[in-house]
């Protein structure tokens, strides 16, 4: 399977869940910077290409 052909959401869900796991206290970094990018993706749709 190539990488490029995956999908990013189920990726990025996956590793930033090791990494809470792993060091829970990234949970609220990992958090505010979801919510920052899912908010420019909104405001800015033509960022997501």
């Amino acid at each position: 399977m190539d990488i490029g052909t995956l999908p990013l959401s189920p990726l990025i869900a996956l590793i930033a869940g090791v990494l809470i796991l792993i060091v829970p206290r990234l949970l609220n970094y990992i958090v505010a910077i979801y919510l920052i990018i899912v908010g420019l993706l909104g405001l800015f749709p033509q960022l997501a290409g």
